[in-house]
């Protein structure tokens, strides 16, 4: 090997690295900033948030961070977020509603997510990106932090 050889494999393997990354980033429609149309979504029981601003954002190769921050109806707000790799696998979750989560990719546009709160299952969400890449739908069964069942479909709009 050539004295410069071992530098060149590192090169190499990183620029491999963000290769993969942009890949990923450019083939994840969900990627970006998603802003929720009350007005269009749906909630039961409500009321709903008065505001929700989601951001989404390639993170360590194949991972996806989520940062997301609502205005509750009481004016209250909340944020949440995770790192997380769509392998079904439990990620740590920071939110009122369960301490880890589980997402799957179904297709290029549509994940399912399970959260759990101590182990249990607390929500299911299936959400889908449109074709066009400008609404994202969130449908979300189980219950809130209050222990009560809901039913939630969410409309957001790409930013």
């Amino acid at each position: 090997m050539r004295p410069n050889a071992p530098l060149v494999v590192v090169a190499l393997a990183a620029g491999a690295l963000l290769a993969s990354q942009g890949a990923f980033a450019q083939g994840n429609p969900r990627l970006g900033t998603w802003k929720l149309d009350v007005s269009k979504s749906k909630y039961e029981p409500g009321p709903p948030p008065k505001s929700e601003t989601r951001t989404y954002a390639a993170s360590d190769g194949d991972a996806v961070t989520l940062s997301a921050e609502t205005v509750a109806a009481d004016g209250t707000k909340q944020s949440s977020s995770y790192t997380a790799k769509y392998d079904g696998k439990d990620y740590p979750f920071h939110s009122t509603i369960g301490d880890t989560i589980a997402i799957k990719a179904v297709d290029a546009y549509t994940i399912t997510a399970n959260v759990k709160k101590a182990g249990k299952v607390v929500q299911t969400t299936r959400s889908v990106v449109s074709k066009d890449g400008k609404t994202l739908t969130m449908t979300t069964k189980g219950v809130g932090p209050d222990g009560k069942p809901l039913s939630n479909t969410r409309i957001y709009h790409r930013q």
